[in-house]
């Protein structure tokens, strides 16, 4: 199944991105939950999955803070993405990992000047990553619904790579029932996707498929890694998760519409040449 994450076109309204998706021929969608209530809402977004034939695939767990009538914290935000999942008989949620470090950030009229990486304070960072390592599994379990644990990028400081995510190389995502496994966000860390696929396989239940150039979330067709080899093996080994493109609005030419349409249906045909 190739799907379209809604985070792809974050610019959009979610109607409007459901929309393309049909037009472009994806077989369903991945809803990001974020601020916006046409993320979150399920009588509406039930509608939108029925109007356009498009089956919600996945929900994306909130990553911004501001999420109005939600929890605040990153566990209180997975929970109930879970029960809009459970109430949408939405079959995975996506979550990331949790910070040990947090950006602080300088300006300068209105420039950023300098970024600082701090560790995470004990109090926010223990009970998320504690909950992840010894309580996800009878969870999941408990609540059907598969969670699956996202792998997050490198970031930089003074050109050094620096991880500021508890449990986020290849050997520590093996800890997790079921992982998403992002392929830019690999790319990062100068890792090939096949490579850690094959290392993870039995664990990866999702797929969030972008190329990178060095920035990251392009579209599946430019930039340096070569996802046709993960494609083919994917379709190889039968695998039974959903393909979503997952890319950056700017890669996807949003803002005009033909542009942006032949870029969807780009991304879409380069995934089923490949792993169909």
């Amino acid at each position: 199944m190739i799907a379209l994450s809604t985070g792809s076109l974050y610019t959009y309204g979610a109607a409007r991105v459901f929309d393309l998706a049909a037009r472009a021929g994806y077989d369903g969608v991945e809803v990001l939950v974020d601020h916006r209530r046409d993320t979150r809402q399920p009588g509406y977004l039930r509608r939108l999955a029925a109007d356009s034939g498009q089956p919600i695939v996945a929900l994306h767990s909130p990553f911004v803070l501001d999420v109005p009538g939600w929890p605040d914290d990153q566990l209180g935000r997975l929970k109930q993405t879970v029960a809009l999942a459970q109430e949408l008989d939405v079959p995975l949620v996506v979550t990331h990992l949790p910070l040990r470090t947090y950006a602080l950030e300088s300006y300068w009229h209105g420039r950023r000047s300098r970024r600082f990486f701090l560790p995470m304070p004990l109090r926010r960072r223990g009970y998320y990553a504690d909950f992840l390592r010894d309580q996800l599994e009878v969870f999941e379990n408990d609540v059907g619904v598969t969670i699956a644990v996202e792998n997050m990028p490198a970031r930089r400081f003074l050109g050094r790579a620096i991880d500021g995510y508890w449990f986020n190389t290849p050997t520590d995502l093996e800890r997790f029932p079921h992982l998403t496994l992002d392929t830019t966000h690999l790319a990062t860390w100068g890792l090939d996707p096949l490579a850690v696929y094959r290392q993870l396989e039995h664990h990866v239940a999702h797929v969030h498929l972008s190329n990178y150039d060095g920035r990251e979330h392009r579209s599946p067709v430019d930039g340096h890694l070569r996802l046709e080899g993960l494609l083919h093996h994917l379709a190889e080994c039968a695998y039974r998760g959903a393909i979503t493109v997952e890319c950056h609005p700017d890669a996807l030419e949003a803002g005009d519409e033909a542009r942006c349409m032949a870029a969807l249906q780009q991304a879409a045909a380069f995934c089923r040449a490949h792993a169909c």
